[in-house]
């Protein structure tokens, strides 16, 4: 993978100690450490499971740094070694785990499809089939978003490498099985209402009156542009509200009240099968990092 190298071994000393520790990582010593800034980006080693089935509301866009990254994906097993992109559709289940006895290590950033589209100017969003890529225009589209990790991405920034993404995924996805055009207008409408009412309980007539749309037509169009139902959209914006209060050291059970879960065990259950980790292991592994970042 000759694209891959130069990617493989960049950063600095704090990267090459957690390039080492990874090597030598058990299950009991897996690390995710989130980097700065407004994207969500992140950097993992596991070794042995690391994921139950779960999904996400974005395109997941990530780069294998070293060992073998396996999941299943659309029915089958997939793998990633060192320098292939990992590339997974909205809402697509998956899990994840380790190729073989050795830990693997990754990055990847999360991706809204809505960006996505905006990028394409509304155009159906890319289906690139099987999850693992060789492409070279997605590496380095895939590359611009990961490779400087220790610092937040400009707005610009940004920008720039989401339309270099965008134009890659539709090239790599060709032919393959994509969504139809959305009525962006009624769509953002209900994303933002929903983003006003994270809490609460309503319905598709509450949104069918908040923006003027069918709510069943509103129901398409929301998925065609977000990659998921406006109700899936509601859960995973709780939970991303209630991974900010866990980081901040509230307890579980005053969180679940208030992000609108009915209960912990109801904020347990949801946090895995999106996360693959319950609650309690997430945190288990943010603290461990912090610990680690402290002493490289």
């Amino acid at each position: 993978m000759h694209h891959s190298k130069a990617l493989l071994t960049f950063g600095g000393s704090v990267q090459s100690q957690r390039r080492r520790e990874c090597n030598l990582a058990t299950p009991d010593e897996n690390w995710l450490i989130e980097a700065p800034g407004d994207i969500h980006r992140i950097e993992a080693c596991f070794a042995g499971v690391a994921y139950a089935s779960h999904r996400h509301d974005t395109y997941t866009v990530g780069i294998t740094l070293s060992g073998i990254q396996s999941f299943t994906y659309r029915g089958a097993e997939r793998a990633s070694y060192p320098g292939q992109v990992v590339i997974l559709h909205p809402d697509e289940q998956h899990d994840g785990r380790a190729g073989d006895d050795r830990a693997f290590r990754y990055r990847a950033a999360y991706i809204s499809p809505a960006d996505v589209q905006e990028a394409l100017n509304g155009q159906a969003l890319p289906f690139v089939e099987g999850g693992v890529s060789i492409d070279a225009r997605l590496h380095r589209a895939a590359a611009a978003l990961l490779e400087d990790y220790e610092r937040p991405l400009s707005r610009l920034e940004y920008q720039d490498a989401l339309y270099d993404l965008a134009l890659a995924l539709r090239e790599a996805a060709g032919a393959a099985v994509v969504i139809k055009r959305a009525n962006r207008e009624a769509a953002t409408g209900a994303r933002e209402y929903i983003d006003a009412h994270l809490p609460g309980e309503f319905s598709l007539e509450e949104l069918e009156r908040a923006t003027g749309h069918s709510r069943w037509q509103l129901s398409r169009d929301f998925r065609a542009m977000f990659g998921t139902s406006p109700y899936r959209y509601l859960t995973l914006r709780r939970l991303d509200l209630a991974r900010r209060m866990m980081r901040d050291g509230g307890a579980i059970a005053e969180i679940a009240h208030e992000c609108g879960f009915s209960d912990q065990s109801h904020l347990g259950r949801v946090f895995k099968q999106t996360y693959g980790l319950k609650p309690r292991a997430w945190l288990r592994g943010l603290r461990r990092t912090h610990d680690h970042s402290r002493t490289v």
